[in-house]
């Protein structure tokens, strides 16, 4: 490709043509190879696979599940309130319960019991002859919407606009304590959901008013809820009660669906006594006293309302205490 040139022609080319027939030369010499990607001493396969092992052998904390029954909750916006209304409630309040009732049941963490429909239970209860069971709950779930709106926003220019639509929710929620009505723990949820649109000299993406913003900013409220609610629920103690007792085997409350697996351990704690403050003249239960402690060996029941465990003494005893008079409180041990 390097052509002979003579010194005379070099002469007459001046230095601006050889500066460039210099340039063109270095651009005719060998490029240097790609460099070639190396795999690291292990593949990603074995990697991958090594991984994979490491995580099936770590421990899973066991996640004990929590009765609670869901309650009142309803629209207090002005989203929704008109007169023609249906007369048994309102329809955005029920959506609200229904998604906050769902992302419950699906977070694994409950077993979530009907309230607000509880007349209809009854009332197919009674066509049957069937006596409806109430089951008692750890705490009560009350809310409402307090916030819900939409808004379009845009901007306009020589040959483009824009237009955008927002959709914003804000639930609260509250949790119960079903045997003395003190409220234990508030929070909040807000959630917000929008579109957009452009178009240039009249061209492009053109839509309507869109509902489904509505449901996707209440389902982002009702789930950053309820992930508050589960966070406080989590560091609450766990407990139960001791169904029977013959000798060394006790029966407790709670089984598979609730997260009890063989292995763990509980402790027995006595009943606290309950003293009514003179500060605020409320029952005040005193600590009780651990007195034993039980591993669990076996499960039975097939549902989540018959289900139970057998466990065995590990220490301690019982003593002349009836089980109405102890708890079951979970340790945190395997």
């Amino acid at each position: 490709m390097i052509a002979k040139i003579t010194g005379e022609r070099l002469g007459r080319l001046g230095l601006p043509a050889l500066m460039a027939l210099a340039a063109g030369l270095s651009g005719c010499a060998v490029q240097t190879p790609p460099i070639a990607q190396m795999e690291a001493p292990q593949s990603v396969a074995a990697q991958k696979a090594a991984q994979q092992a490491v995580t099936s052998q770590a421990p899973a904390a066991p996640t004990l599940k929590r009765k609670i029954a869901l309650g009142r909750i309803t629209n207090e916006t002005n989203y929704g309130q008109s007169l023609l209304r249906e007369r048994s409630g309102d329809p955005l309040g029920k959506q609200v319960a229904d998604l906050m009732s769902k992302a419950l049941t699906e977070s694994g963490a409950y077993l979530v019991f009907e309230r607000p429909d509880i007349g209809r239970i009854q009332a197919e209860g009674r066509l049957t002859d069937t006596k409806l069971n109430l089951v008692g709950v750890d705490a009560l779930i009350i809310g409402s919407l307090t916030e819900f709106g939409r808004k379009t926003v845009g901007a306009s220019g020589f040959v483009s606009s824009s237009k955008r639509q927002v959709a914003f929710a804000k639930v609260d929620v509250r949790a119960v304590d079903v045997n003395t009505g003190h409220v234990f723990f508030a929070t909040s949820g807000a959630g917000e959901a929008s579109n957009e649109t452009a178009s240039t000299f009249g061209f492009g993406s053109q839509a309507g008013y869109d509902g489904t913003l509505n449901d996707a900013a209440i389902r982002q409220a009702v789930a950053e809820a309820v992930s508050r609610l589960s966070v406080e629920m989590s560091s609450r103690p766990w407990q139960t009660y001791i169904l029977k007792a013959e000798g060394n085997r006790v029966f407790l409350g709670g089984g598979k669906s609730q997260g009890i697996k063989p292995g763990m351990q509980f402790s027995v704690h006595t009943q606290g006594e309950q003293i009514k403050s003179p500060q605020t003249g409320a029952l005040v239960t005193l600590p009780g006293q651990m007195i034993a402690q039980l591993r669990v060996d076996a499960l039975f029941g097939d549902s989540e309302l018959n289900e139970g465990s057998v466990a065995s003494m590990s220490s301690g005893s019982l003593g002349a205490y009836r089980p109405d008079q102890l708890l079951i409180r979970y340790d945190g041990a395997k």
